[in-house]
């Protein structure tokens, strides 16, 4: 059985029955007004290199792998990850820069995280995102894409569950 923990933001661990932690976009806390993330991971992956999604340092151990901002197929123990390019605006990334949508399959399970995602994707990434055991998508605009967009996306993928992350909550 796999478990997820939202630890505010857009900071998200999946363990896995064997104890094993995938953590996607650390924070530090104190940075962004939270407390600090309470996870040991195994595996970090890096959606963009902003400081309230890149602070590893805070969850790793001297065997953490870190994939930072990583496009393309690969896997990490028993973990298959691939990669998406999207952005963190709706211009092309020439505002935010880059983000990356993270699919990961672990434990017979399908999810994707989709960082700071600025825009709707494109039909080949929406595609990727099709059914999937979990979405765990921002909502809180401003930075990232707007509920109304998200929900779009939601329709437009039909995920079995949705995380909404990324959105202004006290501290």
């Amino acid at each position: 059985m796999v478990v997820v923990k939202w630890h505010g933001h857009a900071c998200v661990e999946i363990v896995t029955s064997r104890g094993y932690s995938i953590v996607v976009d650390p924070h530090d806390g104190k940075s962004i007004g939270l407390e600090k993330p309470q996870a040991r991971a195994d595996l970090v992956l890096i959606t963009h290199d902003h400081f309230d999604h890149n602070a590893y340092s805070v969850v790793a151990y001297e065997k953490t792998r870190v994939l930072k901002e990583f496009i393309g197929e690969t896997r990490v123990d028993d973990v298959r990850i691939e990669g998406l390019l999207t952005y963190h605006d709706k211009f092309g990334g020439k505002r935010r820069g880059k983000n990356t949508v993270y699919l990961i399959e672990v434990e017979g399970q399908k999810i994707a995280h989709l960082g700071a995602l600025g825009h709707i994707p494109d039909e080949a990434v929406l595609n990727k995102l099709k059914n999937v055991d979990l979405l765990v998508i921002p909502v809180g605009g401003t930075y990232t894409i707007y509920p109304d967009e998200a929900w779009r996306i939601v329709e437009l993928t039909t995920p079995n569950n949705v995380m909404p992350i990324h959105y202004w909550i006290e501290g």
